[in-house]
């Protein structure tokens, strides 16, 4: 299978990544936001999708902040979003 090399198409397959867990470990997702220990909560989520992400792209993507980006944009921003004041502890 031949790599991803143009940055658009890593960029939207890194997106999917990040909506797959999201979709599928929300409840951690949120629990790790809430909790403040978001990478340490999810590292073992975020590994598995970086390797995913690492085994379908070029070498210079891999190497790029393109997942970073991801992880920011799709995870982090949509688990802030989502936040209630009962998530958060306020009222």
């Amino acid at each position: 299978m031949e790599r991803i090399s143009d940055v658009e198409k890593a960029t939207r397959f890194a997106r999917v990544v990040m909506d797959n867990i999201g979709l599928y470990e929300e409840k951690t997702v949120k629990q790790a936001i809430n909790s403040g220990d978001f990478f340490d909560l999810m590292q073992s989520h975020i590994d598995e999708a970086r390797g995913e992400f690492n085994s379908r792209v070029s070498e210079e993507i891999a190497s790029s902040n393109v997942f970073d980006l991801a992880l920011c944009d799709v995870l982090v921003k949509r688990a802030y979003k989502h936040r209630t004041p009962e998530d958060s502890g306020s009222e």
